[in-house]
């Protein structure tokens, strides 16, 4: 090798050598500047495309997931449950003539698919007596920590039989309340709620008291069940189905499978999706009614037996309450096993993420696609009020994109 190669070569090799120091150091005042914005009451831990954890803080610290805990009601979801998994709505005919329609629990029986269940009846009835709803597969009332008597979407109750999300969307067109929705008609069973309020427009929430939510879906169904031809003799009332004497005439299962509610879910942060859900995991694993309590032993058996976390602390399955608790260390383990359905998350650019706000609280949990292609995971939990997990992610994309 003549002199002249060598001293390339040399000045090739340091060359390489001060642009990997100007790396790592580049890197290290990244993770520096990281771990700063993370407080006392703050969590982070990061691992790369090989499970080795490059960056913690307070990482064993049990702290507030908000709706990042969708990722963990998901998973538990699609253990139990399954991804091809349909919500179904049955529907019976009793000795008397009384139709009967048992609800179990599908987040997403709104107008149209009533629409399709009205068309199917249309065809196998002529008329019938009293419309009877049944939401006994879910106790009623089923209260969840968290969830407020307001107005707002994000505190809509959960049940068996639900339709529209609990919601009716309202607005006044010369001087008189109509619907805000083209395929859903404003009922005088809601008007009724709407003249009691003070809103002009928007949405109301039905509630649990006196089985107006029940009831309502039973309004709805029969309002198109006549636009059908289908005639109702009789009343609209709570009651339950007889398996042993009614007869089944239709069982409508949703077109929607559970991997479609779930990205669904992620991409609104649906609280009421989020905990029907947890409601039937409930059923399936310890028997109807599904309760809270159903729910929380399925997620938690789940969490020990599957995830191996055992410092898991949950009260409802959409992340809404304070009293769930989990330390960052744990929630890895949630994201590793999520690893496969990441496509069911928000995506932006190189990250895949679910993020999670109450007040005072910021979290983010996810994955984030290195310049190889590969995917590191993260979670960042800032219980710190004023704190920004998105910001602490922004520098955490910086660092690894």
């Amino acid at each position: 090798m003549t002199r002249q190669k060598l001293l390339l070569i040399l000045i090739v090799f340091s060359f390489f050598c001060l642009f990997s120091d100007a790396q790592n150091l580049y890197a290290e005042t990244k993770i520096s500047d990281i771990l700063q914005q993370i407080g006392d009451n703050d969590a982070i831990i990061v691992s790369d495309p090989d499970d080795k954890i490059f960056i913690e803080k307070n990482a064993d610290k049990k702290l507030i997931p908000a709706s990042t805990l969708k990722l963990l009601t998901s998973l538990a979801a699609l253990h139990y449950l399954g991804p091809n998994y349909r919500f179904s709505t049955e529907l019976y005919i009793d000795k008397d003539s009384n139709l009967k329609i048992k609800g179990y629990g599908d987040p997403l029986l709104t107008s149209e698919f009533i629409i399709v269940i009205a068309k199917n009846l249309g065809m196998k009835l002529k008329s019938v007596n009293d419309v009877i709803v049944d939401d006994s597969y879910f106790k009623n009332p089923t209260v969840i920590p968290g969830i407020t008597k307001s107005i707002e979407p994000y505190d809509s109750p959960n049940g068996a039989l639900c339709v529209n999300f609990n919601t009716v969307n309202f607005m006044v067109s010369k001087g008189k309340f109509i619907s805000a929705e083209h395929q859903t008609p404003l009922l005088p069973f809601a008007i009724k709620k709407i003249t009691k309020s003070s809103a002009r427009k928007g949405r109301i929430l039905l509630t649990s008291d006196q089985n107006e939510i029940a009831l309502y879906a039973g309004h709805l169904i029969s309002y198109f069940l006549e636009r059908e031809g289908i005639k109702r003799r009789g009343k609209i009332r709570v009651g339950t189905v007889n398996t042993e004497t009614d007869s089944l005439i239709l069982k409508y299962d949703s077109p929607v499978l559970l991997d479609e509610i779930i990205s669904r879910l992620l991409f609104h942060s649906n609280n009421f999706i989020a905990n029907q859900l947890l409601l039937a995991v409930g059923a399936k694993i310890n028997g109807p009614p599904g309760t809270l309590e159903k729910g929380i032993s399925a997620i938690n058996d789940y969490a020990r037996d599957i995830l191996k976390i055992n410092d898991l602390s949950i009260s409802e399955g959409s992340g809404i309450s304070r009293e769930n608790m989990i330390p960052a260390r744990s929630f890895l383990k949630i994201l590793a096993e999520f690893e496969p359905y990441r496509l069911l998350m928000k995506h932006n650019g190189s990250e895949y993420f679910k993020t999670g706000t109450l007040t005072g609280i910021s979290t983010r949990a996810g994955y984030i696609e290195g310049r190889d292609g590969k995917l590191y995971k993260f979670v960042i939990m800032t219980n710190s009020n004023g704190n920004s997990a998105e910001k602490i992610s922004k520098s955490l994309c910086g660092l690894i994109e």
